[in-house]
This record gives C-alpha cells, structure tokens and sequence, in this order.
C-alpha cells in the first residue's frame, strides 16, 4: 500500500528540470539524492545548531521514476542523536502539475556528524 502523506518537516522543494535526467529520460537517482542530502543538511544544522556533514546514506529504495516537470519535496525526520551523529529519516515525494497526483518516489536514511570549526567531530548536544 502506498503511503497517503509524507512523514516529517518539509526542508527543500525544487522542480525536476531536463538537463537532470539519464539516458532513459527520466530524472537521474544521483540528482534526487542530491537534494534530499541538501534538505537533509538543512534539517540537521537545524537540530544540531552546528556545522554538519554527510557521513552515510543507508537503505536508500527509489521508488518510482521522476519525471522531467514534477515538484520535487524533501521530508525529514529525526530518528535518533548520538554523541557526534543525527540519523535522520528522508521521503521524496513528486508531484505531477497537470493530473496534481503527489507520490513518494524514493526514501532513505541519512547519518551526519557535527563539526567544530575545525571540522572535527564535537557533541551535538552540548
């Protein structure tokens, strides 16, 4: 069963452009992956009020193709703090302008650490 909503706060929308797709015309998974890291970041120097940095992307399942013209929206949930780590939960989600049908197309989790201004790991809570 598809899900009906998105879970999490919405941190990045963009619209799926054609110089992004691959060669069989659809939107390329490394460029949807890319803006849900960016939202991903966003949410985490959020949480952590610190500099932060990608350090894993795990279980990421594409689930539909993006199409050239659909609105791309990024959703993030905090799963869990560590001492230098936020594992966060994404969602990607598409929406088609002309049939206005929305749908999740792909889902991950994102690791990042926080940084001092050495961009060395420090609390996140601190």
């Amino acid at each position: 069963m598809t899900k009906q909503q998105p879970e999490g706060e919405l941190v990045i929308q963009t619209l799926a452009m054609p110089k992004d797709t691959n060669g069989h015309g659809d939107i390329f998974g490394g460029w949807l992956i890319s803006q849900m890291d960016l939202g991903a970041a966003i949410f985490a120097m959020k949480v952590a009020k610190k500099l932060v940095t990608t350090v894993a992307i795990n279980e990421m399942v594409f689930k539909k193709p993006v199409r050239v013209g659909d609105g791309i929206s990024c959703y993030a949930r905090l799963i869990k703090i560590g001492n230098t780590s936020l594992t966060l939960h994404m969602e990607a989600w598409s929406q088609d302008f002309t049939t206005h049908s929305v749908m999740p197309v792909a889902e991950g989790v994102f690791t990042f650490v926080a940084l001092d201004a050495e961009k060395k790991p420090i609390p996140v809570l601190s």
